[in-house]
């Protein structure tokens, strides 16, 4: 019988994913689910033909010096890939995978979420309620603002950004986006979107920004103090992507001073960490990271996984592979 791969699982997955790691493979699960320190995560590399790590491990270059000849693919259970030196990784010899596609229509969901919960004001209600100190409907009382016919600036238009457009579109709001690249022209026509090559252009513009595009050296602070102060005051933010991406304390001072209606953040610079001013404001929505939290889709993440090892392992390329021109 052939040798298997042994296969180290950084934390706990979905019990079907789990499980069937667990017949194809030799396979080392975490079942406390706390994050692998780094001196466990150092053993894992050192000793793993396959690692399986989440956005919680930071795989620098420091951790991969240590990782053992047998270490040659990384397959991350994710489809965002910050939190790996994928270049120290490559220049190792070591191919790393991620989870694409699949987390499409969970994000562009909570995104949509967001985008409707903050202007209408729905966690202070709900927090009304919840006190129990409501007196009866008003005709004046936690009025918010609507999205029909608002615009809506869309900062990255992958496949997440455009599964927002599309579910904007429906509740007839505008779309505007911008990208890397323009979107093909019938693209950009079902969507009936408007392109801005300009994003400071678009920032002034948009009564609602959501960012959804992935953190990367290019776009780390790339909504920073100059850009967000563009913005409407009337404005909101919506961030589904990572946090990284804004700057969150010239964020959190604008919302303190009233220059920015609102946030909607699932996502934080500096997760699990929250800045305290941030977490005090009314105006905000602040969810732990949880936009891809369905069971379908952590199912679909973790077969994914098991079909990059699998590929791996048969010799072939796996077909998730995170190239160069990803970064």
């Amino acid at each position: 019988m052939p040798t298997r791969l042994k296969v180290v699982v950084t934390r706990r997955l979905p019990e079907p994913v789990e499980t069937r790691l667990r017949e194809l493979f030799d396979v080392t699960l975490n079942m406390t689910d706390a994050p692998m320190d780094a001196e466990a995560l150092s053993e894992a590399i050192a000793t793993a033909d396959v690692l399986v790590p989440t956005v919680t491990d930071e795989i620098d270059g420091k951790l991969l010096a240590r990782a053992g000849e047998r270490l040659k693919l990384i397959a991350n259970y994710g489809a965002g890939f910050d939190h790996i030196d994928v270049e120290t990784a490559r220049g190792r010899g070591i191919l790393v995978t991620n989870t694409p596609g699949v987390l499409t229509d969970d994000t562009a969901d909570m995104t949509m979420t967001l985008i409707l919960a903050v202007p209408r004001r729905i966690m202070e209600g709900a927090a009304l309620i919840q006190s129990g100190d409501w007196a009866g409907w008003s005709p004046t009382a936690l009025m918010g603002r609507r999205v029909t016919g608002k615009r809506l600036g869309i900062l990255g238009m992958g496949r997440i950004g455009q599964a927002v457009a599309r579910r904007a579109r429906a509740f007839g709001m505008q779309i505007h986006y911008h990208n890397r690249r323009r979107l093909h022209a019938d693209a950009e026509a079902a969507l009936e979107a408007t392109y801005w090559d300009s994003l400071d252009q678009m920032l002034a513009r948009m009564d609602v920004v959501s960012v959804n595009c992935p953190h990367t050296p290019a776009t780390y602070h790339l909504l920073n103090a100059r850009r967000l102060k563009l913005l409407k005051p009337t404005a909101y933010i919506v961030n589904t992507a990572r946090g990284e991406i804004v700057d969150e304390n010239a964020l959190t001072r604008m919302l303190v001073r009233g220059e920015l209606a609102g946030a909607g953040l699932d996502v934080f610079e500096h997760e699990p960490a929250v800045n305290p001013k941030l977490m005090a404001q009314k105006n905000v929505v602040l969810l732990p990271h949880m936009g891809s939290a369905t069971e379908e889709g952590r199912i679909e993440m973790g077969e994914k996984v098991i079909i990059n090892i699998k590929t791996f392992a048969d010799g072939h390329r796996p077909p998730d592979q995170v190239l160069p021109s990803m970064l």
